[in-house]
């Protein structure tokens, strides 16, 4: 049986509300950080880290605005999107305050921790990474990529999935280079998996619903990325410890 509970955090002077999910067991197991989609901590990425304590792991759906706040429309959204773009360092700090938050639950293992997002929660899984933070691995959704900043130079220290949709409009074709660039550079172990077909926000039933050209649900992609990402956890965590 899956439980959850609120977790309150603090980041920057903002205070933020997560909910972690945990299976049936005890003693301490592998912890995964979900970073949702812009509009916030909604019920997509509450069902993604569900899946995730089913498979063993303790998964702490992240508030990505503060006090819980989702937003219903992108006008209303993007100030506040702009902001984080401005400033990286702001925007790194609140991915870190989640992934701090996650160390500090008594049934992770520390040692053992990954992050997931779903478009700017894929990216800021990257930026997550390329703060310096020890995790195991990362693996974003039809992110919003972003080239690095100066000096993130042999920053990343996990392993990288990026799971896109090729026909995703919303990130150019110079900046999917100048990343693997960066890990090639870098000598990261990374994959990046191209799904045919798949538009922006392809792991999202409701995506059209949106009314933003370039979203659409593909059930392929999203069952072969996340098959794709169970297969990269059971590997830096060990099959015996999840991914069953």
């Amino acid at each position: 049986m899956i439980q959850s509970r609120t977790v309150a955090y603090r980041g920057r002077d903002v205070d933020y509300r997560g909910e972690l999910f945990l299976g049936a067991g005890t003693g301490k197991r592998p912890g995964v950080v979900v970073f949702p989609e812009a509009f916030g901590l909604n019920d997509h990425a509450r069902s993604r880290a569900r899946r995730l304590a089913e498979r063993g792991y303790a998964a702490l759906a992240a508030d990505l605005h503060g006090d819980g706040q989702v937003f219903d429309d992108m006008e209303r959204l993007r100030p506040r999107m702009e902001a984080l773009f401005g400033d990286r360092a702001a925007w790194r700090a609140m991915a870190r305050a989640a992934w701090e938050a996650l160390l500090a639950q008594p049934e992770v293992d520390g040692e053992r921790t990954a992050a997931i997002g779903f478009c700017f929660g894929g990216a800021t899984c990257l930026e997550l990474a390329r703060s310096g933070a020890p995790l195991k691995a990362i693996a974003t959704f039809h992110a919003g990529l972003l080239p690095e900043l100066p000096e993130d130079a042999g920053r990343i220290r996990c392993s990288v999935l990026i799971c896109h949709g090729d026909e995703d409009p919303l990130v150019s074709r110079d900046v999917i280079d100048a990343v693997m660039g960066e890990w090639r550079r870098d000598r990261v172990d990374w994959e990046f998996i191209h799904f045919g077909g798949a538009a922006h926000s392809f792991t999202n039933p409701d995506a059209a619903s949106r009314g933003m050209p370039g979203l659409a649900y593909h059930p392929k992609a999203d069952a072969r990325s996340w098959a794709a990402m169970c297969r990269l956890f059971d590997e830096v965590f060990g099959e015996e410890e999840g991914g069953r």
